[in-house]
């Protein structure tokens, strides 16, 4: 499949939308466009005059879109009918050019209501990646809030720029994009506690824990995206072990499509499983020691350090059954 004019012969370069709100109206040259073919396959393209859309089973010119209302179907010179939609953030995200992995809406949805991010808030993000959050954080501000997006690789945050100004069509008003680490920067450009959020999506997130804390405002809220249980559990008892936030909370989403043809309803075959898990804490006030968390021990639980396969949630093997493994390990093969 190719996006290209009548007779050429290669692919051309997509032309990036208009300035203008190009997510109402018309569709405008400029525009993605997201078409549907009958078997349920996606296609975006970028409309602009003299330009074609091309498959092995025919073509038609973009000029049969634009300045229609999205919702419309087209028809190719084979005959296939496509449905023309403006792709949802969602779609856009895992079609739009990636460096590095991105941050799934199920997960990129949970960081937006989970950490209450608002419309007004001022928000730092450290970790950019290819700018799929970026993107929901942008949204969830909007144009009174102001978003800070860290990154330390340039081709990182060179990729995360195209593709957060391709979608909105420009340069965020709220956005403020650069190339540097965390730790050093925040300390040195964010004025102490005058930041709502912060959002960590990055290998050690609590190496950053102190700049965190410098930034942000008494109640404000630090959610963080790691991937493994190792990362999950060292950001956590380090936020404990620094003093200034609340107990930390942590959840993993799995979300599971199903599949819907007249009475054949059932769950789909394959779903979006675990892609990494969230851990949230509030800045406290400054000074203020947390209360202990108190927690009730498990039944019969000794008054020591040392914990036992019981006090772990394991079931305990007996000595017989060690003895009997024992002698049928050292029988001699044969017997």
């Amino acid at each position: 499949m190719t996006d290209q004019p009548p007779g050429s012969s290669g692919p051309t370069e997509p032309v990036g939308p208009t300035g203008a709100d190009h997510r109402r109206g018309l569709l405008a040259e400029g525009e993605r466009v997201q078409l549907t073919d009958p078997k349920g396959r996606l296609h975006t393209i970028t409309l602009q005059r003299g330009r074609s859309f091309h498959t092995h089973a025919g073509w038609f010119a973009h000029e049969a879109l634009i300045g229609r209302p999205e919702g419309v179907t087209v028809t190719n010179t084979g005959g296939i009918e496509y449905l023309a939609l403006r792709p949802l953030l969602s779609d856009y995200v895992l079609s739009m050019p990636r460096g590095a992995a991105v941050v799934y809406p199920k997960d990129a949805g949970q960081v937006v209501a989970m950490a209450d991010i608002f419309p007004g808030a001022r928000v730092v993000e450290a970790g950019v990646g290819s700018g799929a959050l970026t993107m929901s954080l942008l949204r969830a501000v909007g144009d009174t809030g102001s978003l800070l997006s860290v990154e330390r690789r340039h081709d990182f945050a060179q990729v995360a720029r195209g593709n957060v100004e391709a979608f909105f069509g420009g340069p965020h008003p709220a956005w403020q994009l650069e190339v540097a680490d965390l730790q050093t920067y925040v300390p040195e450009h964010v004025e102490a506690g005058s930041v709502d959020r912060v959002v960590l999506d990055m290998l050690a997130p609590w190496e950053c824990l102190d700049a965190v804390a410098h930034a942000l405002a008494p109640g404000g809220v630090l959610i963080c995206y790691v991937a493994t249980t190792t990362q999950l559990s060292r950001v956590a008892e380090d936020a404990r072990t620094h003093g200034g936030f609340t107990e930390p909370q942590a959840w993993e989403s799995l979300v599971r499509g199903w599949h819907l043809e007249g009475l054949a309803v059932r769950p789909d075959h394959r779903m979006v499983a675990h892609t990494g898990f969230l851990v949230t804490v509030r800045r406290l006030a400054p000074g203020v020691v947390p209360p202990v968390r108190r927690r009730r021990p498990a039944k019969g639980m000794p008054d020591t350090d040392q914990w036992t396969e019981e006090d772990l949630g394991e079931r305990p093997v007996s000595a017989k059954k060690v003895r009997r493994a024992a002698r049928d390990a050292s029988a001699p093969v044969g017997d």
